[in-house]
């Protein structure tokens, strides 16, 4: 069942396509990252979630209901994080968080979120530094016990003690089925917790697969050290890319079945043979390789 589905989304700002015809799904309970550069169409995206934007054309349902339509509903169930930290200057984080309680109740959470995440209440939000402008961001939106979670880059400005910790608790609400959508760029933050992720370029998914899948991927680098003379042309091809000749060192990038590749280094007199697996960085990187061709 989806918690979050979204068909043909498009969002102009005059001639600029910010957002080009999306569409995906979030399961419930899944942990879904969206990826993708700055003006990719990350926020727009989840502005548009968010019914802060309406879309120039396209369909969006949360929990079932329309997102324009039952938006007011929709926000007493949605804990929400901006990517840009909006606050109300003049307030301490105490008046926050008391302001989130008279609008969806009384929650024990907040309490336990201030001490998890070490942030003094007392502080004005003008006097707070960005990360602790990030706690409090954080504590507004995982205190009232949401079915979703809407996240834009939930880590940013943190210390990686502080990350280790969000991740625990993001987990921590998995568990109990809420479901997460967050955009990011940590991608060994999005290996670590995301069961699925949508990649977007230009306004346009690139792919939208598990993370499983992506390991899954076959892209490889091997470091080859010969022992003798070779020419580096018998190892160029569609599916393997040249990164580098060193002396006698040859560094390739290879994809898909590399048995025909092994073959051809089997005719040589070979030093030191090393192949790496790609990480997911590099596989997210080589989605946008293929993006640039295909213009």
């Amino acid at each position: 069942m989806s918690a979050i589905k979204v068909e043909k989304l498009v969002k102009h700002f005059g001639k600029t396509k910010a957002v080009d015809g999306i569409s995906f799904e979030v399961g419930k309970g899944e942990v879904f990252g969206f990826l993708g550069p700055n003006g990719a169409g990350k926020t727009t995206t989840i502005r548009c979630l968010m019914d802060f934007l309406r879309p120039t054309s396209g369909k969006i349902e949360i929990l079932d209901q329309n997102a324009q339509k039952d938006a007011v509903l929709l926000k007493h169930k949605i804990g929400y994080l901006s990517s840009d930290n909006r606050l109300y200057e003049n307030w301490t984080g105490k008046t926050h968080i008391d302001f989130i309680r008279a609008i969806k109740g009384n929650s024990k959470d907040a309490d336990r979120l201030i001490k998890e995440l070490n942030l003094n209440p007392n502080f004005w939000a003008r006097n707070l530094s960005s990360g602790n402008r990030q706690k409090l961001s954080l504590i507004l939106a995982l205190m009232s016990q949401p079915e979703i979670l809407i996240l834009d880059e939930p880590t940013r400005g943190l210390d990686p003690l502080l990350q280790n910790t969000i991740y625990q608790i993001l987990e921590s609400l998995r568990k109990i089925g809420v479901t997460i959508f967050m955009s990011s760029h940590n991608l060994p933050e999005v290996e670590r917790i995301c069961n699925k992720v949508a990649i977007i370029k230009e306004g346009k998914l690139v792919a939208t697969e598990s993370i499983d899948q992506l390991k899954e991927k076959k892209l490889y680098t091997i470091d080859v050290h010969f022992a003798d003379k070779f020419s580096k042309q018998d190892f160029a091809g569609k599916k393997v890319e040249i990164l580098g000749q060193f002396d006698n060192h040859l560094r390739l990038s290879a994809k898909g079945d590399i048995n025909p590749l092994i073959k051809k280094l089997a005719s040589y007199h070979i030093k030191d043979l090393e192949i790496t697996r790609a990480s997911l960085e590099e596989i997210f990187l080589e989605f946008y390789r293929q993006g640039r061709k295909e213009k």
